[in-house]
């Protein structure tokens, strides 16, 4: 593991991506674990930091275990989480959280990022946005690729190709003010602004920017505020000729209740994709992982992590760093059979969460901002109806169940049930948003 910042970020995403199965809402996570902050591993004790006894106490009764459970997945052996209050006497004691992530970040450069067909594009538009510096040493954008906008699924390598670009620019000129935020990020900063009357400080800082580099920019999508606060920023950066560089999940056109104006912004510059690794490119990158990890893995070890790990990065990224993570704990070399164990572990903690009713009902509940107990009521109101109609059209097209069994699963009538499905059918046709929310919807149950 490069830093233990890299093992918390890890253990957050395992979290977030298994609420089911560790019984753990996203908005816990959001308010007491990401309040963490990564200290110091010892031994087989992981020390995190917090802000204060209340919220101690609260993550100690409730959420250590979940912890452990994410970190042991993580590292692949049990470790005891250990929880100290920050303090005003010790002011350090987040220096070394800081300096990890700054060191983590600052191992993310061209000359590491593996390169193969499935991103050569991506990485070639990148490099070539980073040497927009001239001899000089100030900004000389080009507008054809301004703005760079990359896409692709999650674990990629677009994050890698952000912070490359950063640490390239930050190479070249020292004083050149350079941005990097994600688009949750830019979201809460604009919201604390809003609620300190401080938005001054917030948009001299945005667009004061030579490079303004967000990641997971669809974040913002169906958020009218800060969409109207973006597009501002967007419009004084490029009519002012600084580099503006966003990712995403999508392509821009796919981006659900994102603004027309904001899209067509987007088209301005340069879209470029980046797709899952071929073999070769799979294979080079578990050795580089390997190499940086200090991990001696044999050509026949790293085949079989390449050819059963296919389409994200960090998967394979994260089978090198368990590997590397048991050699220490137990003092065992490498093997077949620790590389095989520990690719069924990712490969099982990857698995999309099962399709169940309740999964579905409990999803669209979220979406209406109702109870699942709402739309298994009787309540006709017009929200709850609509949700149901919802759940019922999800139910068909998603589980494929029969109209008799969801009539049963909601105690409803299941004659009814055919015109409630058509009707959700018939608005997505007439509704384009109403259209995207049943398709996130439909995306959400199925990738995860």
């Amino acid at each position: 593991m490069d830093s233990l910042n890299e093992a918390f970020e890890q253990a957050v995403r395992y979290c977030e991506e298994n609420t089911e199965k560790l019984n753990i809402s996203i908005i816990a996570i959001e308010t007491w674990i990401k309040k963490l902050t990564p200290y110091k591993f010892e031994g087989s004790k992981v020390y995190l930091l917090i802000d204060n006894d209340f919220a101690r106490n609260v993550i100690i009764g409730h959420y250590k275990e979940i912890l452990e459970t994410a970190f042991e997945n993580v590292l692949g052996f049990p470790v005891q989480i250990e929880l100290l209050i920050r303090s005003q006497e010790n002011e350090n004691e987040k220096a070394p959280a800081e300096a990890a992530a700054n060191e983590q970040f600052g191992n993310l450069t061209f000359e590491n990022f593996v390169k193969g067909k499935s991103n050569e594009l991506a990485y070639a538009f990148s490099t070539a946005v980073a040497g927009n510096i001239d001899s000089n040493g100030t900004v000389n954008t080009n507008q054809t690729f301004n703005p760079l906008f990359i896409y692709g699924d999650s674990g990629l390598g677009k994050t890698h190709l952000m912070k490359a670009i950063e640490n390239e620019v930050k190479k070249k000129n020292q004083n050149i003010k350079i941005i990097y935020t994600t688009g949750e990020n830019f979201l809460n900063e604009l919201i604390e602004a809003i609620q300190s009357k401080n938005t001054t400080e917030f948009h001299n800082k945005y667009r004061g920017a030579d490079f303004l580099l967000i990641d997971d920019i669809q974040f913002i999508a169906g958020k009218e505020t800060v969409q109207q606060e973006f597009f501002h920023t967007f419009n004084d950066l490029y009519n002012a000729r600084k580099q503006i560089v966003l990712t995403s999940d999508i392509a821009p056109s796919k981006i659900n209740l994102l603004e027309d104006r904001i899209r067509s912004r987007f088209s301005l510059g340069v879209q470029v994709d980046i797709q899952p690794p071929d073999f070769e490119t799979r294979m080079a990158i578990v050795k580089r992982k390997a190499e940086l990890v200090g991990l001696q893995l044999g050509d026949n070890i790293a085949r079989l992590i390449a050819e059963k790990i296919k389409t994200n990065i960090r998967q394979l990224e994260g089978t090198v760093n368990k590997m590397k993570g048991l050699t220490e704990f137990t003092n065992e070399t490498p093997s077949m059979a620790m590389a095989q164990k520990v690719v069924k572990e990712i490969m099982i903690e990857n698995q999309p969460q099962e399709i169940t009713v309740d999964r579905i009902i409990n999803e669209v509940a979220m979406v209406f901002k109702i109870t699942p107990e709402d739309i298994r009521s009787t309540n006709r109101s017009k929200n709850i109806s609509k949700a149901r109609k919802v759940a019922i059209y999800l139910l068909k097209e998603v589980k494929g169940m029969t109209y008799l069994d969801i009539g049963s699963e909601l105690n409803k009538n299941h004659s009814t049930m055919t015109i409630h499905y058509q009707s959700i059918a018939d608005e997505m046709q007439k509704n384009k948003d109403f259209r995207h929310v049943i398709e996130d919807l439909e995306k959400n149950l199925k990738n995860n």
